[in-house]
């Protein structure tokens, strides 16, 4: 496994995204909606990686990382 955690934060999604703290966290409350009602179990405040990448068109691990070092 890489150094990097599974899961995403608000804060690191902000930077990402260029969105502010609080549009990040409804972003991932409106995700993590749709994973409960897929039957997953979810963190309040963090979404996975994963899902992330699946739901956002071009959003990739290695842009990620190039916008947030």
């Amino acid at each position: 496994m890489t150094n990097q955690n599974i899961y995403i934060t608000a804060s690191e999604l902000a930077k990402v995204m260029g969105v502010s703290n609080g549009h990040a966290y409804k972003l991932i409350r409106e995700m993590n909606t749709e994973l409960k009602k897929q039957g997953y179990l979810t963190i309040a405040g963090k979404l996975p990686r994963a899902y992330l990448e699946k739901c956002l068109y071009g959003f990739s691990a290695v842009a990620e990382r190039s916008v947030v070092k």
